[in-house]
C-alpha cells in the first residue's frame, strides 16, 4: 500500500519490475497505513506501507501504533531525502529514525544502493519475528536512485 511522493519514485518504478508484487495507490498516508495493518491482520503475512518522508509517516503513526499494539506484521518503507540534502534543512525534513522508533519494534535506515535488498529483508523477517510487528526501513532517495543495487 503506497502513498509515495517525488523522493520514492524510483523505488515505485522498482516494485513495478517485479514479478508477484501488486502495489495499491492510497489517497492518504492514513488509508495506506491502515489498509497495511489490516491486510498484515487478515493474511497472518507482513503488508507494507510506502510513506513520504517525516510528515507522511506522521501522518500515519495512528495506524501503525494500532498496528503495533496488535502485534501486525507490517513493513513500513519510509522515504527521505537525499543523503547530500539533509544538511540544507528542507521544510520537510524531520527526525524519521526517531518517529518512527515509537511505533517500530525495528528501524534502519539504508545508507547506500546495495545495502537497499539486504536491508528490505531484514525489515521483512523483524516484522514477522514472534509476535509480529512493525518493521521501519528508511529510504533516502539517493540510495534507491543511485547505481549499485542488488536483487
Amino acid at each position: 500500500f503506497a502513498n509515495p511522493g517525488t523522493s520514492e519514485m524510483h523505488f515505485v518504478a522498482a516494485l513495478d519490475a517485479v514479478a508477484g508484487l501488486r502495489p495499491v495507490l492510497g489517497l492518504a498516508e492514513g488509508a495506506v497505513t491502515g489498509a497495511a495493518d489490516g491486510y498484515g491482520r487478515i493474511a497472518g503475512r507482513p503488508a507494507a506501507a510506502l510513506l513520504h518522508l517525516g510528515p507522511g509517516l506522521a501522518n500515519g503513526v495512528s495506524n501503525l501504533h494500532n498496528a503495533r499494539r496488535a502485534h501486525t506484521p507490517v513493513v513500513a518503507v519510509v522515504g527521505d531525502h537525499a543523503t547530500f540534502h539533509k544538511r540544507l534543512d528542507a521544510p520537510l525534513e524531520s527526525d524519521i529514525d526517531a518517529l518512527a522508533g515509537t511505533v517500530s519494534c525495528w528501524v534502519r535506515r539504508s545508507w547506500r544502493p546495495e545495502d537497499v535488498g539486504p536491508d528490505a529483508a531484514a525489515a521483512v523477517a523483524a516484522a514477522r519475528r514472534a509476535p509480529g510487528g512493525v518493521a521501519t526501513l528508511v529510504l533516502p532517495a539517493d540510495a534507491s536512485w543511485s547505481p549499485g543495487g542488488r536483487v
